[in-house]
């Protein structure tokens, strides 16, 4: 693609160091190690001395950056600027709309139109399928279960009987929806009485749920996740969780049960919160923090129990000097 044309579908102002809009672009690559046919970018500050040796053929930045040794792609926003330019640069592989003759559907299943079916999926009865949505190989999802459009769904995926997932849902390799939550009533004899787990797990619009990631069904009612959300690789959702919108989730992260995780909530890689509290709208909890009660919104978290990182600062600093 050439330079003047990337702009303009980035909607991005060119200037600088000589500008040629013919210039081909091929891919984008970090600020070190791009070099001819390459857009590069900088979205981190205190990565700026590193722009005046880089070999790109252009950068994505904001007006914050003065000069490059190449002309600059002026972005409000450069990160977001260089996911687009990732997926023009790079064009995700198309599955061809069509069932495959080895996939297994029942024929109580509605298929929307121009739905992909790969080899060896299994489709339950009664289950629905939304238009244009990708189901690859080895995917089970079960009866009942509703799909919306738009939804891509990767190898070895399993949607249990009766959940509910919105449009443009993608759900990576592995991921498993509906899985029983683990609940069990102990007896007097101490031995353990299976509850059984009849709710449902409802997941909204827009939402990206990781490889290995499993989102467990309530004993009643539902376990939802929210329209925007997206949820890395191996984390664990537990029986009844409430997730908001717009809400991340880093990898290694496990929320146990009837937990509500509110609106812009960042859980930070291996992050666990306790059952039964509330994280409010817009907090940030630090990577391997423990939360174990309730936390206000707005705030940034860290530590064992999570408290305010400036105060997990303090101590973490007086901890390192021996001192109470």
């Amino acid at each position: 693609m050439k330079l003047g044309t990337l702009a303009d579908r980035l909607g991005c102002r060119l200037e600088g160091t000589g500008v040629d809009p013919d210039v081909e672009i091929r891919r984008v690559n970090g600020v070190d190690d791009a070099g001819p046919g390459d857009v590069t970018f900088l979205a981190n500050p205190k990565f700026a001395g590193r722009v005046a040796t880089t070999r790109a053929s252009a950068i994505l930045a904001d007006d914050s950056l003065v000069s490059a040794p190449c002309p600059i792609l002026r972005t409000a926003n450069p990160y977001v600027a260089c996911a687009s330019a990732v997926a023009l640069l790079t064009p995700a592989v198309q599955a061809t709309p069509g069932i495959h003759p080895q996939a297994a559907i029942d024929p109580s299943a509605t298929l929307g139109a121009a739905v992909s079916i790969g080899a060896f999926a299994v489709i339950g009865p009664g289950a629905r399928i939304g238009a244009r949505t990708v189901v690859y190989p080895h995917v089970v999802i079960g009866a009942g279960a509703v799909i919306g459009d738009d939804c891509v769904l990767h190898a070895h995926v399993s949607v249990r009987d009766r959940i509910e997932i919105g449009h443009r849902v993608e759900l990576q390799d592995g991921a498993v929806i509906g899985s029983e939550g683990f609940g069990f009533a102990t007896r007097d004899d101490g031995t353990h009485q299976k509850i059984p787990q009849v709710g449902i797990v409802v997941i909204g619009n827009d939402v990206e749920i990781g490889a290995n990631t499993t989102v467990d069904r309530p004993a009643i009612g539902e376990t939802r996740i929210g329209d925007g959300t997206k949820i890395d690789n191996q984390v664990q959702i537990a029986h009844g969780v409430k997730i908001g919108r717009n809400v991340r989730i880093a990898g290694c992260s496990g929320v146990a049960g009837s937990s509500i995780i509110e609106d812009d909530v960042v859980l930070a890689g291996q992050v666990g919160v306790m059952n039964h509290v509330r994280v409010g709208r817009g907090a940030r909890v630090a990577s391997k923090s423990a939360v174990l009660s309730d936390l206000e919104g707005g705030k940034t978290y860290a530590g064992i129990p999570a408290i305010p990182i400036g105060q997990w600062r303090r101590w973490a600093v007086k901890f390192r000097r021996g001192t109470s």
